[in-house]
């Protein structure tokens, strides 16, 4: 899976997110390594311990969708389940008109 491909994932993303979880995602993705890399570690690391109750379980994806910014590697299976979870999902704005 090529950048481009992983990015068009995102943008998909992005478009079935709340506005201000969409936002705050794409300031991420569009910052530098420096403001993007502590939070994605924080978000993966907080995430495994998703049983206590103030953290939770999707804190994993949404820290490794951040970390694949800066690992290649990790981009075509986090692009690859972006794709799946967008061909599970019904399409909201469908369901709405």
């Amino acid at each position: 899976m090529s950048h481009h491909e992983y990015y068009e994932a995102l943008v998909r993303l992005e478009a079935r997110l709340p506005n201000p979880a969409a936002r705050s995602l794409r300031y991420l993705v569009d910052s530098s390594p420096w403001v993007r890399v502590p939070p994605a570690v924080a978000l993966t690391v907080g995430g495994v311990f998703g049983f206590l109750p103030v953290l939770g379980f999707w804190m994993v994806p949404v820290g490794l969708v951040l970390l694949a910014q800066d690992v290649p590697p990790l981009r075509r299976p986090i692009g690859r389940s972006l794709n799946w979870l967008d061909s599970k999902l019904p399409d909201v704005k469908k369901a709405k008109e």
